[in-house]
């Protein structure tokens, strides 16, 4: 049976055969920013997938709250399939300068099928911490979309879970635990980075 992927396959060829491209998958709150700070120190570009969510929230005029970006990003993949904002994501891909591009906020094994078929060098992270601590930190950080109550926080994480957020990280070859200090953490995800640099960069 065709899969939604190689239907796109057939439309895409690899849009660059030298960046390397890693995916990031983490449940809200497990510190996926800390492990984009880190590569962004190690000459990495970003590319964080929710701000396609956030933009495309504001074109239609709705305030970035936690329904609002939820119900869009449902509605999104609902109208332009699994793969819609990966498919998104691939010309901001292309146009970072550095050879050595993170992709932030895979959501989906469709999503992680897209970027390897488009770039020869794809490798999937993941970072995980406890629903108490991300609870914690999206309490105060204080960012318009994040959960302020714990009902809304576990709907959120159960949204995330349904468009397939835990078979990415179940299928990511690093795992970052965040459960430590934040100069461990940062060791953790510099190794990580490392050992994937070292499989595709030799």
């Amino acid at each position: 049976m065709e899969t939604l992927a190689n239907r796109f396959k057939k439309r895409v060829s690899y849009v660059s055969a030298d960046k390397l491209v890693i995916g990031l998958a983490g449940m809200p709150g497990s510190g996926k920013s800390l492990v984009v700070d880190t590569a962004r120190e190690l000459g990495y570009d970003i590319v964080v997938m929710g701000d396609v969510v956030r933009e495309e929230t504001l074109k239609l005029g709705l305030e970035l709250t936690p329904q609002n970006v939820g119900k869009v990003m449902l509605e999104l993949r609902e109208e332009g399939g699994n793969f819609v904002i990966a498919r998104k994501c691939i010309p901001k891909i292309e146009e970072q300068t550095s050879s050595k591009v993170l992709v932030d906020g895979l959501r989906s094994l469709f999503e992680a099928d897209i970027f390897k078929e488009s770039f020869a060098k794809f490798s999937l992270v993941a970072v995980h911490a406890s629903p108490e601590t991300r609870f914690n930190r999206l309490s105060n950080r204080h960012r318009s979309d994040d959960a302020a109550e714990w009902k809304v926080f576990h709907e959120r994480d159960m949204r995330e879970i349904s468009v397939g957020l835990g078979n990415v990280i179940a299928m990511a070859e690093q795992m970052i635990v965040n459960d430590d200090s934040f100069e461990q953490v940062k060791a953790k995800t510099k190794e990580s980075l490392m050992r994937i640099e070292e499989k595709w960069l030799k």
